[in-house]
């Protein structure tokens, strides 16, 4: 009795092209991160402790972080001049996006956009709904970018912080800055 032969498997499928993408893309991305707050301080700043602790932990690097107050101009400077002469290739903001009267940092964003990232508002709010309930219609998280950086605008407080981080952020940084620059 002879072995049977082997089935023949199909011819392996192309990558998708995000995946293509992806192996070209940077693996450490340089970073600014910027807490809009009129009330943090270096102390109690822990959104801004998690997002350079978690950027580090990843391997992308760290070129500069900011405590600003809620100033529309201020952080408007920080995105066109700040953070690109240090090199950033990803800005990211934590506070100043709910619907208080003085958050202000998508009003400083948005004139600065080249290209919106809708998705990444969308997913949010939606993965905040199943942490919070309803309360996750309220944030006004967003993404964009300003020429070849990429930006983004977080809540505040620190579950924000890490839901955006781990489940956004992190698994799609190098591939997204690397769309951006061309890669």
């Amino acid at each position: 009795m002879t072995a049977a032969a082997a089935p023949k498997l199909p011819p392996k499928i192309n990558e998708a092209p995000h995946e293509r993408h992806r192996k070209r893309s940077p693996t450490s991305v340089a970073c600014y991160v910027v807490t809009a707050s009129s009330s943090r301080t270096e102390a109690d700043d822990e959104g801004g402790r998690l997002l350079r602790d978690g950027l580090a932990a990843a391997g992308h690097r760290v070129v500069g972080h900011r405590i600003v107050p809620d100033a529309l101009a201020e952080l408007r400077r920080i995105a066109s001049e700040e953070a690109p002469k240090a090199g950033a290739q990803a800005l990211i903001f934590t506070g100043g996006t709910g619907l208080a009267p003085r958050d202000c940092t998508l009003e400083a964003l948005e004139p600065l956009w080249s290209k919106r990232l809708d998705g990444f508002g969308e997913i949010f709010r939606s993965l905040s709904f199943q942490e919070i309930g309803p309360a996750a219609m309220l944030s006004r998280a967003a993404a964009g970018a300003v020429g070849t950086m990429l930006v983004f605008a977080l809540p505040g407080s620190p579950g924000a912080v890490r839901l955006a981080l781990d489940k956004l952020i992190l698994p799609e940084l190098g591939h997204a800055v690397g769309q951006l620059q061309g890669s």
